[in-house]
């Protein structure tokens, strides 16, 4: 009798595994998303010896800075973000092998000296006091009958690579940040020179304009004028040199410094970076794989899909293949005698009844985060597609704006040169030598900032594609590993 139950156990706990082939829930699909086949903007074409295209990876080498170039490195080193993001990383690799090891089963040993008194009875007139040895081991596997558990290694899979593109998006960010705040230091720096530059001509007209004054060739008019508008310009300089320093602490913060630990490198003068390049813009549809923060909405997706499967396998009973071998004697000396040993093996079963609608409501919850990410995702993409088109825009439009004021800085520079000739040979007044000198400053002030915003929309335009991280088939970068099996 006890051996047939043995071998009804035993074959019980052999088959069950066998029954482990279907995960219950829904299998992810990648969603279709709709998007249009071509850019609504003209895409930016580049000069015929620019060459037909760089790598998206590493955009910033377009403007052929090598300050740039090692500023966005040291960021992409010591960025205290991206640093966070790799732990987070770290962690979800580790909760991975956390829902891994769930499949397989655990083994326990155990030792234990219990020592005892048991009181006397009326069976027994004295007092009894002893020694218990135990030592053995317990194993219990929980048979994935209905592969909830698979489905929780699938999402804590999905979980990885939510956590690798959220890095990679980070890696986007921070390029075009400190590519950004690069720029406008060098702007900044330009814009400053411009104004010093200014400032120098005008004070020497006002110089001239009280010389002409004491000599009776000038009013007071002319003079006040004068050092009004030379005041003007003074008062523009230290603004922009507290927007330097400012912009400096910021790329320092980027690069995880203090705000001082960049002062040295970038105080000097440098020229504003132009990049002359052709961008591979693509098709719209090629965002969909190329953007880090689609391909993160995508991992989220596909977690809280298999999500779903964990919490409809808990309304399924659960099955467990559990065992003990070990011995057990008063006698230390005897405690490895076959006499002595035991073990148990079997199969056991759990299914809650009834629990108030407990696990209905967290399958209807995790549906509900389902739909969410998955609305999350659409939103993800029109807002990829809205950036891109935006910049491309941005981009063509700038371009023709920088043009203009080039144009205009020309022809006031011709303006500043006539009225002054003008007014000395006494053949115009100085209003509008004051007018032309006012309307050089800010065309070139003008033409400094949009000379910057062309640059910042190109870095903006490389952004929107997803530019600034590689695959692991690049230069190892960690950002985009594959999870390892």
């Amino acid at each position: 009798m006890h051996r047939t139950t043995y071998r009804t156990s035993l074959a019980i706990c052999l088959c069950l595994p066998l029954l482990t082939s279907c995960a219950i829930g829904p299998d992810f699909l990648r969603p279709e998303s709709k998007v249009s086949s071509q850019w609504l903007g003209q895409t930016p074409t580049a000069p015929e010896a620019a060459p037909a295209e760089h790598n998206l990876a590493q955009w910033w080498t377009v403007f052929n800075d090598a300050q740039l170039t090692s500023l966005i490195e040291r960021g992409m080193q010591a960025n205290l973000d991206l640093r966070m993001a790799g732990s987070r990383i770290r962690q979800a690799r580790a909760s991975m092998g956390i829902a891994g090891a769930d499949l397989g089963p655990t083994v326990n040993t155990n030792a234990a000296l219990t020592r005892s008194r048991t009181p006397a009875s009326a069976s027994r007139s004295e007092v009894m006091t002893g020694n218990l040895y135990q030592m053995g081991f317990d194993a219990g596997w929980e048979i994935d009958l209905f592969g909830g558990l698979r489905r929780g290694v699938e999402a804590a899979g999905a979980d990885y690579e939510a956590a690798v593109e959220s890095r990679s998006d980070l890696l986007v960010s921070l390029s075009a940040e400190v590519a950004s705040n690069y720029l406008n230091l060098r702007s900044l720096q330009q814009r400053l020179a411009i104004a010093q530059e200014n400032l120098k001509a005008q004070a020497h007209t006002s110089d001239l304009t009280r010389q002409r004054f004491n000599a009776g060739f000038a009013s007071k008019l002319d003079v006040v004028r004068a050092e009004a508008l030379a005041a003007t310009t003074a008062g523009q300089i230290p603004l922009l040199e507290a927007q330097v320093r400012q912009t400096i602490y910021s790329l320092s913060l980027l690069l995880g410094g203090e705000p001082s630990a960049l002062l040295t490198e970038l105080t000097p003068d440098g020229p504003l970076p132009v990049a002359q390049a052709t961008v591979p813009v693509g098709l719209p549809s090629d965002l969909l794989l190329r953007r880090p923060d689609i391909r993160k909405a995508v991992a989220k997706l596909h977690a809280a899909t298999a999500r779903i499967g964990v919490a409809k396998a808990d309304l399924f009973p659960k099955f467990t293949l559990s065992g003990a071998l070990g011995y057990q004697n008063i006698n230390s000396n005897a405690l490895f005698n076959p006499a002595s040993s035991f073990w148990s093996l079997g199969p056991a079963l759990n299914w809650p009844l009834f629990d108030m609608g407990r696990t209905r409501a967290n399958l209807e919850l995790k549906k509900a985060v389902q739909e969410e990410e998955l609305l999350a995702y659409e939103q993800t993409v029109l807002n990829a597609l809205r950036e891109a088109e935006s910049a491309l825009i941005a981009s063509t439009k700038e371009e023709e704006h920088r043009k203009s004021m080039a144009q205009a800085v020309a022809a006031n520079r011709t303006a500043v040169e006539l009225a002054t000739l003008l007014y000395t040979a006494g053949q115009n007044d100085f209003l509008a030598v004051l007018d032309a000198q006012r309307s050089l400053y800010a065309a070139e002030d003008s033409l400094a900032q949009s000379s910057r915003t062309v640059s910042t929309n190109l870095v903006a335009l490389y952004k929107a594609l997803g530019g600034g991280w590689q695959t692991e088939e690049g230069k190892g970068n960690e950002s985009s590993a594959a999870p390892k099996e």
